[in-house]
């Protein structure tokens, strides 16, 4: 099994507007507009200070996705990077993924004295997701995340 984690093209672009609505519905049960979605990707691919898009490709297929957006931290003089939108393909599940790409992203942090550090938030009901985040040696112990969302 050929695994490469890499910055995503625009060729990418499909598979991540898929892997979204899939997570929204998976997650949240949340069905999500698609073109609406598709504007969002495109929009942060193109715009690095929105985020930058990440992929796994297992044997020339896109297997899994996820973003990283820069939070300026004033405490930190420095950025932090949140990881987003995650997904891996369900026949790609439990094989070390995700563990793969945090990895890659911790290194990019790591080599990057500007960076400072991650975080990324989880839906409380996710349990899968915060064991996976647990293992990778990420911790949930210092903020609750809250939010107010206007209607569409």
């Amino acid at each position: 099994m050929n695994i490469q984690i890499r910055r995503a093209k625009e060729s990418d672009l499909q598979s991540i507007v898929e892997f979204q609505v899939a997570m929204a519905f998976e997650t949240e049960n949340l069905l999500l507009d698609k073109p609406t979605v598709e504007k969002g990707v495109t929009a942060a691919y193109h715009d690095a200070s929105k985020g930058q898009y990440f992929v796994t490709e297992i044997d020339g297929e896109v297997a899994s996705s996820l973003m990283i957006t820069p939070e300026w931290s004033d405490w930190r003089n420095g950025v932090v990077y949140w990881i987003q939108s995650v997904f891996v393909k369900e026949k790609y599940r439990r094989m070390g993924i995700y563990r793969k790409m945090y990895a890659y992203i911790q290194e990019i942090v790591k080599t990057d004295n500007k960076v400072r550090g991650i975080r990324l938030y989880v839906d409380k009901t996710n349990v899968n997701a915060q064991k996976t985040y647990t293992n990778t040696g990420m911790n949930g112990d210092h903020y609750q995340l809250f939010e107010w969302m206007k209607d569409e």
